[in-house]
């Protein structure tokens, strides 16, 4: 099962730079994006008739949101948290679904803010999105992809020391992403290729920043544990163009 992850930054402005054909190209069984920055009835996405699209927009226009286009119907679909909890949930962050043997869940975590005033907050969402992912790995293995929004280790992202406290790598988001994968999950990508270096999913638009490959690796696919033997590949394709983020890429064995 091949399943791809992918921050569009913008769905509308990726379609103008290749989305479709690299979708295409990739012929999933599951495509996730975050960041579609769009609502309702804004864009008609021809993916062929073999995929069913499920989206969540975002209150705020020209904000947030996620999708999922998958070739096999779920059985249900979440869209975001349980209404009770007084998390941003507007925000079209969160599409769960339940296929017969996995939750997918695909996620766009908040983002700290440049001044990190959104840190609580940050934080808060962590502990409650690890709560929600365990609460489904109880009855079925979880996969989940998405833009989370941290560097975990100072292997992902170039200037660990220049961007020590920065959004994205301060030490309480970094200890919340190793809190969840205690919880009984595992980063795909650092579980085959743990030590491979200049690997990364997201670069600033400034100037030749993509073209000398000074980036951070902030996308990811995490798994339940007990999928580990069923991981055969991980990838970033980090030669993808059309958004800041570049796609990345599972491939699973069947999960019984």
């Amino acid at each position: 099962m091949k399943l791809v992850s992918w921050n569009v930054n913008g769905l509308r402005a990726c379609v103008k730079k290749g989305f479709l054909d690299y979708f295409k190209e990739m012929d999933a069984d599951i495509f996730c994006i975050q960041e579609t920055k769009l609502q309702e009835g804004q864009i008609n996405l021809e993916l062929g008739e073999e995929y069913i699209q499920y989206w969540n927009y975002a209150e705020k226009k020209g904000y947030s949101g996620t999708a999922v286009f998958s070739r096999v119907k779920p059985i249900s679909v979440r869209y975001g948290f349980n209404q009770d909890v007084d998390l941003p949930d507007s925000e079209g962050r969160i599409l769960a679904l339940q296929f017969d043997s996995f939750y997918l869940v695909n996620v766009y975590t908040p983002n700290a803010r440049r001044d990190l005033s959104r840190l609580p907050l940050r934080l808060e969402w962590e502990d409650r999105f690890r709560s929600f992912l365990q609460e489904m790995d109880q009855h079925k293995p979880v996969i989940v992809c998405g833009d989370l929004n941290v560097a975990h280790h100072e292997i992902d992202l170039k200037n660990a020391k220049g961007n020590r406290n920065n959004s994205g790598f301060t030490q309480e988001e970094r200890e919340k992403m190793t809190l969840l994968l205690d919880a009984g999950f595992v980063d795909t990508f650092r579980h085959l290729y743990p030590d491979r270096i200049d690997a990364y999913s997201w670069w600033s638009n400034m100037p030749g920043v993509r073209e000398r490959n000074v980036g951070w690796r902030i996308d990811y696919f995490l798994t339940s544990t007990r999928l580990n033997s069923l991981i055969n590949d991980a990838q970033i394709d980090c030669d993808v163009r059309g958004s800041d983020h570049c796609p990345v890429v599972l491939m699973v064995g069947v999960i019984t």
